[in-house]
């Protein structure tokens, strides 16, 4: 099993705020910022206001949306997570919320190698440290401006995964399927358990795990899938686990030209953009945002 049984809890979101929605996983190269971008977009696309928060290091999600922080004056969320610790002062920089974000069809915090440095330069505070990306949200007001905030979170369980998790409201889990993935996902289930210990904060409701990168034409992958999937959804709930992204290359070919698979007419990206809707929708018209125990 995943994950021990929970205990039901209330969610203390306001209705009029943003939900904020993550995709994480341990693993590195499960497509977290590919998804993320595009469905991101697919929320765009329904109408919605919605604002990407990156929160890796690495920036890949800037750079798909066209900003490249080493090009840039430096303001980043580095710079607002920062700002919003009382007990840093010498540490604040002049950048507000307004000089951090990009403006376009979807705004945009973003990110990069400064962030590597944030569990570091918050090591000796003696509020929460979990809690700064939560409070920073709230201080900030970003989330009275916008309907999603979707966060692309970095291949690691460290500090920033925490807050990423105390902040939001839903979590995506892209995954491979594959042998390695399951014990990164025992692994991510394990950190929510140990935030749930905390009690500082309401548990985010896991939304669904996304099978990416699926090559059914191999028997062993498929029956790692079939595996992972029957353990997730005797966990989580039928269907839990949603359909799998088996086009690789229209993903890839978008991606290299930084764009979402809306952007192309093509019949190839047909398929894909179905998928990508149907996550949108599968955020959008969820009523039951009380954390991961109603997914039961």
């Amino acid at each position: 099993m995943f994950f021990r049984q929970r205990s039901k809890q209330s969610n203390d979101t306001p209705q009029n705020q943003a939900k904020v929605i993550a995709f994480l996983n341990q693993k590195g190269g499960v497509g977290k910022t590919t998804m993320a971008f595009n469905t991101a977009s697919a929320l765009v696309k329904q109408g919605h206001k919605v604002l990407c928060l990156d929160m890796d290091p690495q920036g890949n999600l800037s750079q798909l949306l066209g900003v490249d922080v080493d090009e840039t004056d430096g303001a980043q969320a580095y710079n607002l997570l920062i700002n919003s610790i009382r007990e840093l002062k010498a540490l604040h920089s002049p950048v507000l919320f307004q000089d951090a974000l990009v403006k376009g069809k979807i705004d945009l915090i973003p990110s990069g190698q400064l962030l590597s440095g944030f569990e570091l330069s918050v090591a000796g505070i003696s509020s929460p440290r979990q809690l700064i990306l939560k409070r920073m949200l709230e201080k900030t007001g970003i989330l009275s401006q916008y309907d999603y905030v979707v966060i692309d979170g970095p291949p690691t369980l460290g500090l920033l995964v925490v807050n990423i998790l105390c902040a939001c409201d839903g979590v995506m889990v892209p995954f491979r399927p594959d042998e390695f993935s399951r014990k990164g996902l025992g692994n991510f289930y394990e950190v929510l358990g140990q935030i749930e210990d905390m009690g500082v904060t309401k548990i985010p409701k896991v939304l669904a795990h996304i099978p990416n990168l699926v090559d059914l034409r191999r028997k062993q992958e498929g029956e790692d899938l079939a595996r992972i999937t029957h353990d997730l959804e005797s966990e989580f709930g039928q269907g839990n686990v949603v359909e799998p992204f088996l086009n690789k290359a229209p993903l890839v070919k978008s991606q290299a030209q930084r764009k979402s698979v809306f952007e192309y007419q093509s019949k190839e990206f047909a398929p894909l953009q179905g998928q990508f809707d149907e996550l949108a929708n599968l955020i959008s018209k969820n009523n039951s945002w009380n954390g991961l125990s109603e997914a039961r």
